[in-house]
């Protein structure tokens, strides 16, 4: 195999790889059990982390929905005692910037106005500007290392190698999602935690 034959057969693998996984979670027969571990999971995950405003996705092709325990998470902030509540929680969508490719995050709540963006994909309509400390990251298929397969348009990417000081990143997949032989390439930005539906996946240890 010559050197381009071996940077092509990587791109064919992903692309094989990204169908199976879309069909497979696009006909799922547990969805709902599924879901329900997995927001489980993210709620627990949740419960000692310091951030205030965390940014996520609306979901699409499948994708897990992170925005009910996110609100779980919102609304456990303002039952806290007040002194300690000083920080109002937020929630952030992301709006592609069409021009570089890159996202920027957006106020979402529940009832919150949307319009559909240049993809088709429901986004925040108006809403503030925030700069999320984490972000939750829809992952087509999750692999060692932190390393995520994602649909094949960089967005996530070129976004957190852009972000400074670069936001804590946990992906969410289901657990059969899990690609043991998935690669780095040049451009990839490894997540900080993988969450599926039967625990964190990566790191063993909950940081």
């Amino acid at each position: 195999m010559d050197n381009k034959d071996s940077q092509a057969f990587p791109h064919t693998q992903k692309t094989g790889w990204r169908k199976a996984l879309i069909d497979k979670r696009q006909r799922m027969a547990d969805r709902a059990w599924r879901n329900d571990m997995l927001q489980r999971v993210m709620r627990v995950w949740l419960i000692e982390r310091p951030e205030a405003v965390i940014g996520a996705y609306w979901p699409i092709k499948g994708e897990f929905d992170p925005l009910p325990a996110l609100f779980r998470w919102q609304e456990a902030g303002l039952e806290e005692d007040a002194r300690a509540a000083q920080r109002q929680r937020r929630i952030g969508l992301p709006v592609v910037n069409k021009v570089h490719k890159t996202l920027t995050f957006h106020t979402w709540y529940p009832g919150c106005p949307m319009e559909e963006d240049a993809y088709g994909i429901p986004k925040p309509k108006d809403t503030e500007v925030v700069m999320p400390t984490l972000i939750f990251v829809p992952c087509v298929g999750c692999g060692p290392g932190g390393l995520r397969l994602g649909y094949g348009g960089g967005f996530y990417d070129r976004t957190l190698a852009s972000l400074q000081p670069k936001p804590f990143t946990v992906g969410l997949a289901y657990d059969f999602a899990w690609l043991p032989e998935l690669q780095p390439e040049a451009h990839d930005v490894p997540l900080d935690a993988i969450l599926t539906d039967t625990g964190a996946m990566w790191p063993e240890h909950r940081r």
